[in-house]
């Protein structure tokens, strides 16, 4: 992240359901923005874990969580998110409903990337530099932040 970042790091639980060319959790990983991680343990169970299976929907209150522990995203598939055997989490945190801005699922509500999940829940949190930050690696990414209103 920038120098000015309040976030320490990103984090991705990635569980390889993606295509590789498509991910944006990879893409993140590659330019040094988030780290892949295969489990949430030790002082990640601090941190603030979107999911859409929380009760709890981020908001600004999160915003010192987040810079003191972190934030993940989980990439999976869609279609089997809600048959992981993830078990809960302490700071597990839903969005609000968004549209998607990314090529695969452009339009629809509550199919976003990681990317997005990450930018909405930097928005929403107000560390607004840091989630265009991420969205400006990716060409669509200024359509999500405009068709969201952020």
């Amino acid at each position: 992240m920038n120098t000015n970042s309040v976030i320490p790091l990103l984090y991705c639980l990635h569980l390889n359901e993606c295509d590789p060319k498509k991910c944006t959790a990879l893409k993140l990983k590659r330019l040094n923005l988030l780290k892949i991680i295969s489990k949430i343990r030790g002082d990640l169970h601090n941190a603030i874990v979107l999911t859409p299976l929380s009760q709890n929907v981020i908001s600004l209150g999160d915003k010192s969580i987040i810079k003191n522990h972190g934030l993940i995203v989980i990439d999976c598939s869609w279609k089997h998110i809600f048959d992981l055997k993830l078990g809960s989490f302490n700071r597990g945190r839903k969005l609000p409903p968004l549209i998607a801005a990314n090529p695969v699922n452009y339009g629809k509500w509550e199919k976003l990337s990681s990317v997005e999940a990450l930018a909405a829940a930097l928005y929403i949190t107000g560390n607004t530099e840091d989630a265009e930050l991420i969205l400006s690696k990716f060409t669509w990414g200024i359509q999500f932040k405009n068709l969201n209103r952020f």
